[in-house]
């Protein structure tokens, strides 16, 4: 015999009955720390950031970035 039992209540509620711990102060934390981190890098990803990475090493790689450009007019 099978007998449908449907149970209508949020996620928390349902949690909490189980006995199941709550994780979402962990993953607010979490999520937190993870937007700290893309924000403090996202600048090396900037325009200016790549060309400062680029172009950090001195000449060499600003004749190779010329070389490359004068290879893409052909």
């Amino acid at each position: 015999m099978k007998i449908p039992v449907d149970i209508d209540c949020p996620p928390a509620e349902a949690r909490q009955f189980m006995g199941l711990p709550d994780l979402e102060p962990l993953q607010k934390a979490t999520m937190a720390e993870i937007e700290k981190r893309m924000m403090a890098e996202i600048e090396r990803f900037s325009p200016e950031g790549l060309l400062k990475t680029w172009l950090s090493t001195g000449p060499i790689n600003a004749d190779w970035l010329q070389e490359l450009r004068r290879q893409g007019k052909k």
